[in-house]
């Protein structure tokens, strides 16, 4: 079983976002809450609430056990990028690039490992 959740547009450039990914990249669900929660980035906050949307998934469509989740992949890629103008001296204009990201991430049931009782 595979559950995935998506942000498109993220206010946040993939460098930055890449950096948290990395964190929790593999991770089990809990101690990936754990650590995003604990973190001062703000990609953190935003990655959290995803990984909130994609446990909710695993647990409403799927009827899934939230204790036997991992996560499988955090991808993160460009998106959009928002081009503004800054006013400077002398009548002249810089160029201001605002980058967005596109987040996903996908969660997986853990293996049940199966107890093989060997009695000789």
């Amino acid at each position: 079983m595979e559950v995935r959740a998506y942000l498109k547009g993220a206010r946040l450039s993939p460098q930055k976002a890449g950096l948290v990914a990395d964190q929790v990249r593999g991770l089990d669900v809990e101690k990936a809450l754990d650590v995003l929660s604990f973190s001062k980035k703000k990609g953190a906050n935003i990655i959290k609430k995803l990984l909130d949307s994609a446990i909710s998934n695993a647990e409403n469509n799927e009827n899934a056990d939230i204790d036997n989740l991992k996560i499988q992949s955090i991808i993160v890629n460009k998106g959009l990028v928002m081009k503004r103008i800054k006013i400077r001296a002398r009548g002249r204009a810089d160029r201001m690039r605002k980058p967005l990201c596109n987040i996903e991430i996908k969660l997986i049931e853990k293996l049940q490992e199966a107890e093989s009782g060997t009695e000789s």
